[in-house]
């Protein structure tokens, strides 16, 4: 009996010893934690400016539904606000406003800018969508179905209100 009892003492020591000394050694380090740390560290420099605009307060520039539209609002956060366009049930655009204070790039690329909508420099990027610069604040339309074409878009960017939003403050 007594050597049963001192059969489980030594392996629950054993045990707790072998516990011990795998917990409290370092781990070694795995093929992508130098990856993840490079990753994480970038994304501290892409982080919204603390000055931006709160998305709320850009809800009350967007145009109004009617004529069987429906404005879905679908993403509000710091320097950005998007709402979903859709008619019959069916989605077919993307309306958004977004604060260009944390993307000073994005700002940049409306300086060759020809074309203007609604009285701001306007751009086309890619087959779908549309954007003005209207202060430092991006509106865009992006096409979600093929029947919204760039007039479209042209045509529901200038349903928001722009004057307000370029003395948005």
């Amino acid at each position: 009996m007594i050597l049963h009892r001192g059969r489980r003492v030594v392996a629950a020591f054993l045990l707790s010893v072998m516990i011990l000394t795998t917990a409290c050694t370092p781990k070694t380090p795995g093929r992508f934690d130098q990856v993840q740390k490079e990753s994480t560290q970038q994304k501290k420099g892409l982080a919204v400016a603390k000055n931006a605009t709160q998305g709320s307060e850009f809800n009350k520039f967007f145009p109004d539904a009617g004529g069987g539209y429906q404005r879905v609002y679908t993403q509000e956060k710091k320097g950005f606000s998007e709402a979903k366009l859709k008619k019959g049930g069916k989605e077919l655009a993307l309306l958004s406003i977004s604060d260009t204070t944390s993307t000073p790039n994005a700002a940049a690329k409306f300086s060759k800018s020809t074309k203007k909508i609604g009285g701001y420099p306007a751009i086309e990027v890619g087959k779908t969508q549309t954007a003005i610069l209207v202060g430092k604040y991006q509106v865009k339309a992006l096409s979600r179905d093929s029947s919204f074409k760039a007039s479209d878009r042209a045509d529901w960017l200038e349903k928001f209100n722009l004057n307000a939003l370029a003395n948005l403050k």
